[in-house]
């Protein structure tokens, strides 16, 4: 099972594929030769001596005082990577650079920040994590002068100004301009649904979406109505309310007029018209115009009831059930009628209220044309009468 919040193994290995540039290899080039000879003081005492740089690298013309030195930065032109991690096969151009991945695999922390007691398995880890200390900023941008700590948030950030997305599906050729963002894309070719749910066992494509998901068993309302306080799990479902208070229903339908407060509701009612059901049962021939009526119906296959009441543990297929059901044990009424005081838990039995105070008969027979104001008065009128 694959949480949410990924290993330091899985991170770091993330972190090399991303960030290992070619000016990385040069700056690892560099501390390979330090390594590789006796000291660093050594090397400068060396230098110092008069030893001369007669190693040079034609590619590039840059001097080495060692052959080993010289050959290490060739592979910086050439792409060699001949040393190999026996665990998981990744290839390096320096040994350092295996020396400190092979870190990840053993679980070794040999770099710890002088400002705290956090350790890190590479030398590059702990040069990040420092600038939490300093608050140093080297990297600006120079369109919009915002700074940055790390040299590729830089360089994502950039690509805002840029448009570039160098990161091309090979399925589709859908482009993105951060590696993450195509690994993410590439489950929906898979169908890999990597992040799970440890409460229900529900899979997901992305962990935003176990996050929103785990929300339904948590039940944190992070979202409130900055006009009466009302809290919401989803911010959607809080701009959704909020238009209750400000009476905006934009969205028109031109067919029969009904308006709605989002676009969403208006494409969804518009399928009553065209008779478009694009939702399939995978279980069952049926179809659905609407993907919540969808779900909703396969859980009549399934058997899943996600939604489990916090105050007797009594579980649900559908959210609005839960709700409704939960009432019972809080008491909140929040339907109220317009003409009295009267409350009540279900928006139905306002509904039928309502009709003391108009007059309404919305209920017709079909075989004599008489209306009646109840669906009940009518089955009984249609039964006492007319199926004699």
């Amino acid at each position: 099972m694959k949480h949410t919040k990924d290993t330091e193994e899985q991170k770091e290995l993330i972190d090399e594929n991303e960030e290992l540039s070619e000016a990385d290899e040069k700056n690892n080039a560099k501390t390979e030769e330090n390594l590789l000879s006796c000291s660093q003081t050594k090397q400068n005492g060396l230098m110092k001596s008069g030893v001369k740089k007669s190693f040079t690298c034609p590619q590039c013309g840059k001097s080495f005082a060692y052959k080993h030195s010289l050959k290490g930065h060739i592979r910086v032109h050439t792409g060699e990577k001949p040393f190999t991690c026996d665990q998981c096969g990744k290839s390096f151009t320096q040994s350092v650079n295996l020396k400190e991945h092979m870190n990840i695999h053993t679980g070794e922390k040999p770099h710890k920040c002088s400002h705290c007691d956090k350790t890190f398995s590479r030398s590059k880890g702990l040069r990040k994590h420092k600038v939490v200390h300093t608050g140093e900023k080297p990297f600006a941008c120079d369109q919009c002068g915002k700074s940055f700590a790390r040299k590729e948030h830089f360089k994502a950030h950039v690509r805002v100004h840029t448009g570039e997305k160098p990161f091309t599906c090979v399925q589709c050729g859908e482009s993105f301009a951060h590696s993450i963002q195509l690994k993410v894309h590439m489950n929906i070719h898979t169908g890999e649904k990597p992040y799970i749910c440890d409460q229900c066992g529900k899979a997901f494509l992305w962990a935003s979406a176990l996050k929103t998901h785990l929300r339904v068993h948590t039940k944190e309302k992070p979202y409130s109505c900055y006009l009466c306080g009302k809290r919401f799990s989803y911010l959607e479902n809080a701009k959704t309310h909020q238009k209750i208070h400000t009476g905006v229903r934009d969205h028109v339908c031109f067919e029969c007029g009904r308006t709605f407060t989002l676009a969403e509701h208006l494409k969804r009612h518009w399928r009553t018209h065209t008779g478009e059901t694009p939702y399939k049962c995978s279980y069952c021939d049926k179809r659905f115009g609407d993907s919540k009526n969808l779900r909703k119906h396969e859980r009549t296959h399934t058997g899943e009831k996600p939604y489990m009441c916090s105050h007797c543990d009594k579980r649900f297929s559908a959210s609005e059930d839960l709700k409704r059901h939960e009432r019972i044990h809080t008491g909140e009424k929040p339907y109220k009628c317009l003409y009295c005081d009267k409350r009540f838990s279900q928006s139905g039995n306002l509904k039928a209220h309502k009709i003391i105070h108009t007059g309404e008969k919305p209920f017709h027979c079909a075989e004599c044309g008489k209306c009646f104001n109840h669906s009940s008065t009518l089955r009984s009128h249609t039964k006492s009468i007319h199926n004699k």
